[in-house]
């Protein structure tokens, strides 16, 4: 049997409009962030699957949905949850940095 796991996470946002391609590009960003923090800590052969979803809703605030699913080999011994929840994490400060500085273009143009 094989060890998957998933986890999801909603970050909210307070920030004024974001273009299309800015919104694209956050996804972008979290989503290779993600991708790279796992093999970085796993090899490809390690890895039987991942699947990385982004949702990004603007409304009121912007919220970024991340959502992955990894699944690798019974015989890896790698806490799946934990590496997961590490992969988000890295992915949020990459994206509020991100944020920022788009915030902090804005500002600059203003």
């Amino acid at each position: 049997m094989d060890e998957g796991s998933s986890g999801k996470r909603v970050i909210h946002i307070g920030l004024p409009e974001l273009s299309e391609e800015q919104l694209i590009e956050i996804g972008e960003l979290a989503q290779e962030t993600i991708i790279d923090y796992v093999f970085d800590h796993l090899t490809r052969s390690e890895v039987k699957d991942i699947e990385v979803t982004m949702r990004i809703n603007r409304e009121e605030t912007l919220d970024l949905e991340i959502e992955v699913y990894l699944e690798v080999p019974i015989f890896v011994k790698v806490d799946v949850d934990k590496l997961i929840d590490e992969a988000v994490e890295r992915a949020y400060e990459v994206v509020e940095r991100k944020l920022r500085e788009i915030a902090n273009e804005g500002e600059n143009q203003a």
